[in-house]
């Protein structure tokens, strides 16, 4: 196989529309496909092909990548397209999807002759559009060198985990990043949330912890965003983060671990979304530390 494919995606939200205009970059022929044709549109500038349904996205395609909202969005995409879908095409899954949904998406996959590569990426926004995505990755070795031009073109870094995508190395590694960058969103909210309620100018907290264990670049950047009113456009948006935290409670749940922080930060993003937060950055999360009304 040459190194110029015809990729399909599926799904072109932030991260979709940023993988699509890369790969159309990269030389490949991209034709995308969004449930809302209008959001998907601007990619046409990109000389991305937009189309009306998952079947014509897929028609020849050496290529279907899915990033949709979860695990079942995206089992459903795949069954419309599924007339059109070319035996031996590889699979790539990109969607958080969680543990629970590998079982029906890779029994799909069997059932439809593709080769099925679990491949959720770690990144937002900016590095989704500058191409430097980390794409963790689970698939056949036998079958890598179809989807490396796919994953050179949308990612700095591929990290492999393993031989089968359907036993769901790679997003259960998503899962344990996810955990940790939702706790500390959380934490840059509230301990914002604290110092101002308590007359503590938020900077004199930053230069208590400069250079020390405790500091960190992310609390900045995340805090940054409030302070400076930046929460629009989102690199990650609070609706698809608690979708995420749910998930990552799920499989703590399924194998027996209780996971407090990851509920409560579930909590504090639903309760921001029920505010009217939900296609803000996911920091937007501090507005859940205050009533509503507030």
């Amino acid at each position: 196989m040459t190194d110029q494919l015809t990729v399909s995606v599926l799904g072109t939200g932030i991260m979709g529309a940023a993988m699509a205009r890369n790969l159309a970059r990269a030389g490949h022929t991209v034709r995308a496909w969004n449930r809302t044709r209008a959001k998907a549109e601007p990619l046409t500038a990109d000389g991305v092909r937009v189309v009306d349904t998952p079947a014509e996205a897929v028609e020849g395609a050496d290529v279907v990548l899915t990033m949709l909202y979860d695990g079942p969005a995206a089992l459903e995409v795949m069954r419309e397209a599924a007339p059109a879908l070319r035996a031996g095409t590889a699979w790539v899954q990109s969607t958080t999807a969680g543990t629970g949904a590998m079982g029906d998406l890779a029994a799909f996959a069997r059932a439809h002759d593709l080769v099925f590569f679990d491949a959720p990426v770690l990144g937002t926004r900016q590095p989704a559009e500058a191409g430097r995505l980390t794409v963790l990755a689970a698939g056949p070795s036998a079958h890598r060198d179809a989807v490396t031009p796919v994953f050179d073109a949308v990612g700095a870094r591929t990290v492999w985990t393993g031989e089968d995508g359907g036993e769901g190395s790679a997003t259960r590694l998503k899962l344990v990043a996810n955990s940790w960058v939702i706790a500390a969103t959380a934490a840059a909210g509230e301990v914002l949330a604290l110092s101002q309620s308590l007359g503590v100018d938020p900077d004199a907290f930053f230069s208590l912890i400069a250079g020390g264990p405790l500091d960190m670049g992310y609390l900045k950047a995340k805090t940054g965003l409030i302070l400076e009113d930046r929460l629009t456009p989102p690199q990650f948006a609070v609706a698809t983060a608690a979708k995420d935290a749910r998930l990552i409670v799920e499989a703590g749940r399924e194998n027996g671990v209780r996971l407090d922080v990851a509920a409560a930060s579930a909590e504090r993003l639903e309760r921001a979304a029920a505010q009217g937060h939900g296609e803000e950055d996911m920091a937007a999360a501090y507005f859940a530390s205050f009533d509503a009304n507030d």
